[in-house]
């Protein structure tokens, strides 16, 4: 089917349904609806119902139309019934390889019914599920890719038979479960067919960041890093799937500069209680403020237990939350250092901020992320494990009092940001290629 051209462009935005792709692509969509487009952003089911029960509880306004930008939120189902197999990743992701494609058809023919002048000219998919690329040439959309993660993860996805081939693969740090290297390395084929069925392949990184990473995509704009749009609370909801403790903002009002650690692991990384113990002890002996986000699911899925007596002996100067405002916590004055586990989108977020990091990777890119950080750019530390694999509390002190008193690390940091504000202000590489792609959409 012809490519349609509408009189209107009108972008179907399809993300993966995890916290760390949802909310880039949502960051994307106002950027692209400030020009006058119109975007309807498709979650599954679970995902949005996630989003529309934080939404309410932080009070965040409307949670199916984001109005001032003109965003339509919408889902389409899963494909399963069982709530155990939809928090089942690997079941999950079957099903939405079967049952996405006629979803995806069923709402677009629904949208250019009822649409007039603004039916679907294009659809934005996330990179990990490429599958949907047919769907929408099938439906007269263009297809455009989008990815989430840094370009040197992309540029690695696109090697990998190379990498194995070459002995290399083994260099990278990924779970020791045969099942999920089995989901990384399928999507990491899907990614590859993915990359070469699009035209366009947007990057949330700049040119200036990852320079050789770049060079290696083909068809990549770099349009990163996609930051928060500062517009009244009320204006739009965050797409978390938690809800935002708004308390921390009025805590972190009563410190000094540059004097909290702000701890965050993001929405998947869970730890052991011996590790959560050696976390929250190395925290207290540091003897420095903190803003920690313990998810309910932290401790292996379990209810997160304290060491005896923690809470009280910290209360004057930590503070505990389920979910932060992450955006708002890391461009506070009073923040100094971020104990990260370097997901791509909390890098640049502290990136972007001038905020130098504690690295703590999870998995699979967060170590290559950690090598940025640490070895590329030089805006932090390692906190390292030890032969038990626990980072313990005397080496998350000590990496702490490292960072608190080295300069340089600081000073890196601040010109880091720098550069992330250079390349999306006015002129900049990531501003001239995110305008390249409007014009492309309003042709």
């Amino acid at each position: 089917m012809a490519i349609i051209n509408s009189k209107k462009p009108h972008v179907l935005v399809v993300p993966f349904p995890a916290q760390g792709h949802v909310k880039p692509l949502m960051k994307l969509s106002r950027q692209i609806t400030k020009h006058g487009i119109k975007v309807t952003f498709v979650n599954i089911e679970s995902v949005h119902e996630k989003i529309v029960s934080a939404a309410k509880r932080s009070d965040e306004g409307d949670e199916d139309e984001d109005e001032e930008h003109n965003i339509a939120m919408t889902s389409i189902p899963e494909g399963i019934s069982s709530e155990d197999d939809k928090s089942d990743t690997f079941k999950l992701l079957e099903s939405l390889r079967s049952t996405m494609p006629g979803f995806l058809t069923d709402l677009i023919e629904r949208i250019n019914s009822t649409n007039g002048d603004e039916k679907i000219s294009c659809v934005i998919a996330d990179v990990t599920i490429g599958w949907i690329l047919e769907t929408a040439e099938k439906m007269g959309a263009e297809p455009v890719v989008f990815m989430p993660s840094s370009a040197a993860a992309f540029a690695m996805a696109l090697h990998i038979p190379k990498l194995l081939e070459e002995g290399l693969m083994q260099k990278f740090n990924f779970s020791n479960d045969l099942k999920t290297q089995k989901l990384f390395f399928d999507c990491s084929l899907r990614v590859q067919k993915a990359a070469y069925q699009t035209k366009l392949l947007l990057c949330n990184t700049s040119q200036e960041l990852e320079p050789s990473a770049c060079n290696l995509i083909p068809n990549s704009l770099p349009i990163g890093p996609l930051l928060n749009l500062k517009t009244p609370k009320s204006s739009f909801i965050s797409c978390n799937f938690h809800p935002e403790d708004e308390s921390c903002i009025s805590w972190l009002n009563n410190k000094p500069s540059k004097s909290v650690i702000y701890v965050s692991f993001g929405s998947l990384a869970i730890f052991s209680q011996q590790q959560l113990d050696e976390l929250a002890l190395g925290l207290e002996l540091s003897g420095h403020a903190f803003l920690w986000v313990v998810r309910s699911d932290l401790a292996n899925g379990s209810q997160v237990a304290y060491p005896n007596g923690f809470l009280e002996r910290v209360s004057e100067f930590g503070k505990i939350v389920e979910w932060a405002p992450q955006v708002k916590v890391l461009s506070h004055d009073s923040v100094g250092c971020f104990l990260s586990h370097c997901g791509w989108n909390s890098t640049l977020e502290g990136l972007s901020n001038g905020v130098p990091f504690l690295c703590w990777p999870y998995f699979a890119d967060q170590y290559h992320n950690q090598n940025y950080v640490c070895d590329k750019w030089g805006t932090g530390l390692r906190i390292d494990s030890d032969e038990n694999g626990i980072r313990t509390r005397y080496e998350i002190k000590k990496k702490i009092d490292m960072l608190s008193c080295d300069d340089g690390l600081k000073g890196n940091a601040l010109k880091m940001k720098e550069i992330c504000d250079k390349s999306v202000g006015e002129g900049g590489s990531s501003y001239r290629n995110f305008e390249m792609f409007i014009d492309h959409l309003r042709k």
